[in-house]
């Protein structure tokens, strides 16, 4: 097939999407929001720094943040399998506000960890929200071409907002990137609560006498496969800035994770088009052995354009696996988890991925930041092992839809939105 023939299948597939009722309002709701998300990790490091005059504080509210956030996402995610999304959100986002707000008039040490503690325990959960929705308002047959649309929104807000909140941050005016975070949390989380969609969402109800989520055999297993993903995200992510910061070429940091931010989105769009006849659990493990072949020359690259290069592989393939991992999660998980089967497992990585973080940190000061970005890759191997001994408990989402049941889907998804 010629280039221009696929370029041209790409965008009949998602113009088709975004034609189908609910899709392009769902994910344009859901934007501002995702956006605020993206800054205010950095938002709570510029904010504390300023006011501490110290790094190593300002790094451990962030921690704090970033650790409640995990640990309490399958809670929050469990509330909304339970009564659904329309009053969490309602409650959360407006509260979360208030405390963005609170939080970028504080001065003292303990009042800023704190308050970052209760944020991360306390945000709405908006891309828990978002995921389970879509299976609601497209068919089967575009259900992975709508993950990689999501996916790619989600992930382009990380290319930008780490731009737009240290601009503010480090302005004439630094209180202004706070503001600015809480106002996209409002506008986002405000125009996701009452969209008619999220708004009408029902729960699967469990079936009688179904076990505890995290007994499941397929999400024990994702959770596993989860510590090690985990933990690799979390070193990758400080021994990179760590390496540039020893050799004095910090301000390169911001273009090289741009690279990888737009590869991923990338990723996740041409993850989209793959073809349905590849079950995603194939396509995951395929992906995933590609993944790890990209990511292993990233130990011997230095902070310039070789960092850059390899992270576009990374990010490229790391877009695709998202996508057929969110299909897999979908085939897999119990009744009545909708939400909280991410939330769980989200739990758990996020939780591994701060062990990461200040492993890595230790590694790259006391020894050399090469060492913690080799870790990458092994961690990243073992999380394919795992999937790959496992399989067996993944086999619900090797099954592929006949064109009978993509009628069917689409019929039933016709007489819904009507």
């Amino acid at each position: 097939m010629r280039v221009e023939d696929r370029i041209g299948r790409a965008m009949k597939q998602y113009k088709e999407l975004l034609a189908l009722p609910h899709v392009l309002w769902l994910g344009l709701s859901a934007f501002p929001a995702r956006l605020a998300y993206s800054m205010i990790a950095l938002g709570i490091f510029f904010k504390t720094e300023q006011a501490t005059d110290s790094i190593a504080v300002a790094g451990f509210a962030i921690g704090l943040n970033s650790l409640a956030g995990s640990l309490t996402a399958g809670i929050r995610g469990s509330v909304m399998d339970r009564y659904g999304q329309k009053w969490p959100i309602r409650i959360l986002v407006p509260s979360y506000v208030v405390l963005i707000l609170v939080f970028a008039n504080m001065q003292s040490r303990t009042s800023l960890l704190v308050t970052a503690l209760i944020m991360g325990a306390t945000a709405p959960p908006i891309n828990l929200s978002v995921r389970p929705l879509w299976k609601d308002i497209v068919p089967a047959s575009s259900l992975r071409t709508a993950y990689a649309f999501d996916s790619s929104m989600m992930n382009f807000t990380s290319i930008i907002g780490p731009v737009v909140i240290t601009s503010l941050s480090l302005s004439s005016h630094p209180s202004l990137g706070l503001i600015t975070t809480a106002a996209l949390m409002f506008v986002g989380g405000t125009a996701l609560a009452f969209n008619s969609v999220s708004r009408n969402w029902i729960p699967e109800k469990k079936a009688k006498g179904q076990q505890k989520l995290w007994r499941d055999r397929a999400i024990q297993l994702l959770m596993l496969e989860g510590c090690f993903i985990g933990f690799g995200w979390g070193v990758f992510d400080v021994a990179v800035p760590a390496f540039a910061t020893q050799e004095n070429v910090a301000h390169r940091v911001a273009w090289i994770f741009a690279s990888f931010g737009v590869a991923t989105v990338i990723g996740g769009l041409v993850g989209g088009l793959v073809s349905k006849k590849l079950a995603p659990l194939s396509a995951m493990l395929k992906a995933y052995g590609v993944w790890i072949i990209m990511s292993i020359p990233v130990a011997f690259t230095y902070p310039d354009w070789t960092m850059a290069l390899v992270g576009v592989g990374i990010g490229f393939l790391g877009g695709m696996v998202q996508v057929f991992y969110f299909e897999v999660l979908e085939a897999v998980r119990p009744q009545g988890s909708q939400t909280a089967s991410l939330g769980w497992i989200w739990s758990v990585e996020g939780s591994f991925m701060a062990v990461g973080a200040a492993v890595s940190g230790l590694i790259s000061e006391n020894y050399s930041p090469r060492i913690a970005l080799g870790i990458m890759p092994v961690m990243l191997f073992i999380g394919l092992l795992i999937l790959t001994v496992g399989r067996k408990r993944l086999s619900a989402a090797n099954d592929i839809p006949t064109e009978e049941e993509d009628l069917q889907a689409m019929k039933d998804l016709s007489n819904e939105v009507k």
